[in-house]
């Protein structure tokens, strides 16, 4: 059985462990993962905060996504992951239409969020634009800035 739930503050481990192993997913060093811990942990603070819902297999949480509220028109989605035995089932799509179902009768007009390299095309076909990119830690990497008017 599967289903999205509003995440609580104690799902914080097991999505911080999703957001870690999905990013290493992509193939970089332990040091650099191990640089970005900080940024890649879920913290209790973060979930009480922001919009956060989890995907359940079986009553196993394997995904999540979470956004934010930049003004009454925008909102910023934040993370979206799934853990790497899951990715290729669809369910980063199953995430993403009830995120897009979730804020579509809502006063928001656009959806910003910012890229991984190795994620854009997932966005763009969602109908996510690239409108710029950010330079990051990582020689020659940028993180591309999509948008998606609603």
């Amino acid at each position: 059985m599967t289903e999205i739930k509003k995440s609580t503050i104690e799902d914080n481990e097991i999505l911080t462990e999703i957001t870690k192993k999905s990013k290493a997913y992509w193939g970089y060093s332990d040091e650099q993962m191990e640089n970005w811990s900080e940024l890649l942990t879920i913290t209790k603070s973060y979930i009480e905060t922001n919009n956060v819902y989890k995907l359940l297999v079986d009553n196993l949480t394997i995904g999540y996504y979470s956004y934010i509220y930049l003004n009454e028109k925008e909102v910023k989605l934040d993370n979206l992951f799934v853990l790497p035995n899951y990715i290729g089932r669809g369910l980063g799509k199953l995430l993403m239409n009830d995120f897009l179902n979730r804020i579509k009768n809502t006063e928001i007009e656009k959806i910003i969020l910012d890229s991984e390299p190795n994620a854009e095309k997932f966005y763009d076909y969602f109908g996510f634009i690239k409108v710029g990119q950010i330079e990051t830690t990582i020689k020659d990497r940028y993180l591309p800035i999509m948008e998606l008017k609603i």
